[in-house]
């Protein structure tokens, strides 16, 4: 696949949740949009990255593979890239 073919969200995690879910939006200092996601996983052993993962690949019906973190590892805010098309299936 092609670099346009891919697409960067900006994500800011709440671990610890009741269940893996959609959370809104909200913007960072810049402005840009920054999907809020809550996870059902402690932010321990990469265990909330891997939720990550899981539910966007899930939620946006995408290969789990197709779902790469770029950036926050270690962080709340974190950049993850995924297919451009998995996109049009995030909440408005």
């Amino acid at each position: 696949s092609t670099a346009h073919d891919r697409a960067q969200l900006a994500v800011r995690v709440t671990p610890n949740a009741r269940k893996s879910e959609f959370a809104g939006w909200t913007a960072d200092e810049k402005g840009r949009p920054v999907l809020l996601v809550k996870l059902s996983a402690p932010p321990v052993d990469g265990k909330a990255n891997t939720e990550l993962i899981r539910f966007l690949a899930e939620a946006l019906d995408c290969p789990k593979g197709q779902v790469t973190l770029l950036r926050g590892t270690s962080s709340r805010q974190k950049t993850v890239e995924l297919p451009a098309v998995a996109m049009e299936g995030l909440p408005k």
